[in-house]
This record gives C-alpha cells, sequence and structure tokens, in this order.
C-alpha cells in the first residue's frame, strides 16, 4: 500500500512591509517612550504651576511676625533690646491693643510695644531696656492675628549686638558734628475727621558736609523712560501699587530728615505734608477717624546723628 505523505499545516505567507510602513512602524516605537515621557513632564509642569500659597501677596487678612532686632548698651547702663514686625499684608494696617493678644514677657503686658501696625516689614520699631545683670534671660513679644500667635524672643547673644548709629561707625565716629535738636508740637485733644497740625522745629549745625555725586553711573537718578525699541509692559498684569500702602512720612527740613511713625492708635490715621512750612520747621496735616489716644514717633537725623521724641494726641 502507498504511503501518503503527511500533511503539514498550511502556512500563509505574510507580505512584506513598504518601506513607507516600515519607517512608520520604527518612528512610533520611537515615539513611544517620548509620549510617556511628556505626559510625566506634562503632570509635574502642572503641579509646579499650581502656584505655593506662601508665594501669594495678599492685601488683607494675613498675620504679623514679630522680631527681635538685635541689641546695644545703653547710655546710662543696662541694655536696649530692639525689635521690629513683619506685617504680611501688603496693604492692610492694623490695631491690636495690648493684652492677651499684644503683650511682653516678662514685666508686661506692656513694655512700649506698638499696637498699631504699618503694612510689610518695619525694623526697630521699639526697644526695651533691661537691667546691667539681666544675664542670660529672655524678652518675648507676643502678637495674636486671626487666631494665629507668632513670637519673638530676644537675649544678649554677643553677634547680635547692634550700633546705636550704623551710619556714623561707618564714617569713623561723628567727629564734630553735633546731633539736631528737636522739639515737637501737638494740639492738647483734637476731633475725628478734622484735621490738625502736628508740628517739628529743627535745628541743626550743618554737620556732616554734603556728599558730592560724580555725573554717570552711581549717583545719576535714572529717568525711567523707555528707549526706543524696547518692548513695552504688559498692560494685564495686576501690580501692587505702593503708593496705596502707608508708611511712616518722612519730612526734610533743609538737611535734616524728620521722621513720623504712628506707634499707637486705631488704624486709618492720614499724616500729609503741610504747605508753606515755616523755616526750620516740619509741618504734617493729621486727621484721625476715630476717638482715643494715638502715640507718635518724632525723629530728626543728619545722617549721622539722631534724635528721637514720643508724643501724643488724644482725640476726643
Amino acid at each position: 500500500m502507498e504511503k501518503k505523505p503527511a500533511r503539514r499545516g498550511r502556512v500563509t505567507s505574510r507580505p512584506r512591509a513598504g518601506l513607507f510602513e516600515t519607517a512608520m512602524l520604527n518612528r512610533s516605537r520611537r515615539l513611544t517612550p517620548l509620549l510617556a515621557l511628556a505626559v510625566v513632564l506634562g503632570a509635574a509642569a502642572e503641579g509646579r504651576a499650581q502656584a505655593d500659597p506662601q508665594n501669594f501677596l495678599f492685601s488683607s487678612g494675613q498675620t504679623i511676625q514679630p522680631f527681635f532686632d538685635g541689641w546695644s548698651h545703653h547710655p546710662d547702663g543696662g541694655f536696649d533690646m530692639h525689635f521690629g514686625y513683619l506685617n504680611r499684608n501688603y496693604v492692610e494696617e492694623l490695631h491690636i491693643p495690648v493684652g492677651a493678644a499684644n503683650r511682653m514677657a516678662p514685666g508686661g503686658p506692656d513694655r512700649g510695644q506698638p499696637t498699631y501696625f504699618y503694612p510689610r516689614t518695619n525694623r526697630r520699631v521699639f526697644s526695651v531696656t533691661v537691667p546691667a545683670d539681666w544675664g542670660d534671660r529672655r524678652l518675648e513679644w507676643q502678637v495674636t492675628v486671626n487666631g494665629e500667635t507668632y513670637r519673638a524672643l530676644g537675649w544678649l547673644q554677643p553677634e547680635w549686638e547692634i550700633f546705636e548709629n550704623a551710619a556714623a561707625a561707618r564714617a569713623g565716629g561723628q567727629g564734630d558734628n553735633q546731633p539736631p535738636a528737636l522739639a515737637v508740637t501737638v494740639p492738647a485733644d483734637a476731633a475725628p475727621g478734622e484735621p490738625v497740625i502736628l508740628s517739628a522745629a529743627v535745628t541743626d549745625d550743618g554737620l556732616p558736609p554734603p556728599r558730592r555725586r560724580g555725573g554717570g553711573g552711581r549717583g545719576t537718578l535714572s529717568t525711567f523712560e523707555r528707549r526706543p525699541g524696547d518692548p513695552t509692559l504688559p498692560v494685564n498684569v495686576p501690580q501692587l501699587q505702593a503708593s496705596v500702602r502707608r508708611r511712616p512720612l518722612r519730612t526734610p527740613v533743609e538737611r535734616v530728615t524728620v521722621t513720623w511713625t504712628q506707634l499707637r492708635g486705631a488704624a486709618g490715621v492720614t499724616l500729609e505734608p503741610g504747605d508753606d512750612a515755616p523755616a526750620g520747621r516740619a509741618v504734617v496735616t493729621a486727621t484721625f477717624p476715630s476717638p482715643g489716644r494715638y502715640r507718635f514717633r518724632v525723629q530728626a537725623s543728619d545722617t549721622l546723628a539722631t534724635v528721637t521724641e514720643e508724643v501724643s494726641v488724644m482725640v476726643r
């Protein structure tokens, strides 16, 4: 009997892919990991696009961080502990009376700290004098805003000693320069919403001599004018205007600068430079929003020496 050959499985031949199809297949294989990488990078970029809330600029609703600003020797013995604060708001002023929300220890709660807070950073706002035998004790300032409490601790760390007048130290001392003489006059009382005049009489010996400013580069004020061909600034980007931020007021009296700083009282006090001030006087027009006692620190500086006087106005 004739033996039949065994049948083999049917083999279907696959036509070869064309050059174009082969190229596309290879390209897709190369692009697959790149697309996966793009998805990962895109997700990371999206995560970075979600801004950190700590980088937001808030006009209001934020807290206050007090801080220790160094210490110096007191002329009559002992030490002066200096403090400042950061009001995290860019516009909102805050009034926090002395008490549970604004206190110092030991010896508090009131040790002369401010109850009115300007926006943003304000350095060496007030000082507390401690005795010569203070040692390594801590002086604490604690402020609570919107339910959040922050505090500053100060002690006599040697590296934190500062000069009362850094400008004079840099200049090698005051030499023959004498501090300005300052006499501040304020009304006995005032009424809410009615402007009153605060006046500071200033005299000085004319020292130090004015600085000479050379031409070009350093000492030359920029005009901020756009040169031909420069790109223009975008108009759709919101900006925080510094003009709306309340700050201590500085008024010049010849070569002496007089600075008016509110320390206590309600927020909303308006201080404006007076018109046609007499020679040797810094005049300020003040308008108070509500009844209460308002306290101001007035400083006169000739750049090497500074004198300070604190005055109060009672608004009835």
